[in-house]
């Protein structure tokens, strides 16, 4: 990009309170988070609370400073039309502006308790998100993009999350999924089947929601470390 177009580009993101990625931005990452009405609000506040707390863990900061810093977004989900923004995209590269970020994310007032799950709506909503991240706006894209899509059942409402891939530009997205176990049916065979999207794609599993946030925390450190962790499952 030419020097008077960057300017132009670093006042317009500045005017809207973007901050551009750093030349060597790793990732750009799209939190989708479930909050329909299999998530009760015991388990809304363990999953809130949990993904705050694996952003914040010392090992997950290090790794996204070490790694040149990450821009990511977070946004809740349930019935087709609810989605709902958590927290903006903001590059991620020092410890003060990933605790910002984890904080935005563990002060979330929830919006909605009584939607099914349109996976597949989340999903298409998720990928569009890249369109307005700092680095798409910059035109210096990070290394990679991924979405780090979370649920506890499978897709019960609209399209599902293979119909999204088809119809949505999913190109160069690797698509990674936490799944709490328990429910019927089984949502760990589900994810792993019709979620996980591109190469080097993985799942995670948390027992249940109290075990919410050690599965985040290995999710985050493979996503940030990149595929050198990420096999597919």
């Amino acid at each position: 990009m030419r020097r008077g177009a960057l300017l132009a580009v670093t006042a317009l993101a500045a005017q809207a309170g973007l901050v551009l990625p750093s030349a060597g931005c790793a990732l750009s990452l799209v939190m989708a988070i479930d909050v329909s009405s299999s998530v009760d609000t015991q388990d809304y506040r363990l999953q809130m609370g949990g993904l705050a707390a694996a952003l914040s863990a010392p090992e997950v900061m290090s790794a996204i400073i070490d790694a040149g810093g990450i821009e990511a977004m977070a946004f809740e989900w349930s019935g087709r039309f609810a989605q709902v923004e958590v927290a903006s995209w903001a590059m991620l590269s020092d410890a003060p502006s990933i605790l910002a970020f984890a904080q935005k994310i563990a002060t979330h007032e929830r919006s909605r308790f009584d939607l099914p799950t349109a996976l597949g709506h989340a999903l298409g909503h998720a990928v569009t998100q890249f369109a307005s991240a700092p680095s798409t706006l910059a035109s210096s894209p990070c290394a990679r993009r991924a979405i780090d899509v979370s649920g506890d059942g499978v897709n019960n409402e609209g399209f599902g999350p293979r119909d999204a891939y088809r119809h949505f530009p999913v190109a160069g997205v690797q698509v990674n999924a936490l799944v709490v176990a328990g429910a019927i049916p089984d949502p760990v065979d589900y994810f792993r089947n019709e979620v996980l999207f591109g190469p080097g794609a993985f799942l995670e599993v948390a027992a249940d929601f109290a075990d919410y946030e050690n599965a985040m925390r290995r999710k985050l450190l493979r996503e940030i470390n990149g595929s050198a962790l990420s096999q597919a499952d």
